[in-house]
């Protein structure tokens, strides 16, 4: 075990876990940020995805010890009021069906937008690959981002 001090959501937290936690299992374990979700377990369909100083990441492969001073932000901290544009768009294109990887996708749209404010159908489709929706609402995801960009 060591003791971490992050920042998480502007907040500093301290936990006390060892080095090779994964982040996701520290947000949900031990500092109750359950908004961020357990999909495959090997960073590949997106559902654990989190900011790292404002790039998206996949939490499930990103041991604690490798976080050191960054910025973390999870579903929780993206805005106060759940009024992120992404999140408005989620709302108006109502993409959401069984929502399980709703965070993870707005996390990484919100990334994307961040890096690119208008991107092209090409660089959503980049951005978003590996996110992966069981529900198939990606016409609908694809949809809101434009919006969103837009807003």
């Amino acid at each position: 075990m060591a003791v971490f001090n992050l920042n998480v959501n502007g907040k500093t937290q301290q936990v006390d876990v060892d080095p090779s936690t994964p982040m996701l299992w520290v947000l949900r374990d031990n500092l109750n940020l359950v908004g961020t979700k357990y999909g495959c377990g090997i960073a590949q369909c997106g559902s654990c995805t989190i900011h790292l100083e404002g790039v998206a990441v996949r939490s499930c492969q990103l041991p604690v010890s490798a976080v050191g001073n960054q910025k973390v932000t999870t579903i929780e901290g993206l805005s106060e009021h759940a009024d992120h544009p992404v999140q408005k768009a989620w709302l108006e294109h109502d993409v959401p069906q069984c929502g399980y990887c709703q965070a993870g996708q707005i996390m990484s749209a919100a990334a994307l937008l961040k890096s690119n404010p208008s991107p092209t159908d090409s660089d959503i489709e980049g951005a978003m690959n590996g996110n992966i929706c069981r529900c198939g609402t990606y016409t609908r995801i694809k949809a809101a981002i434009k919006s969103a960009a837009n807003s």
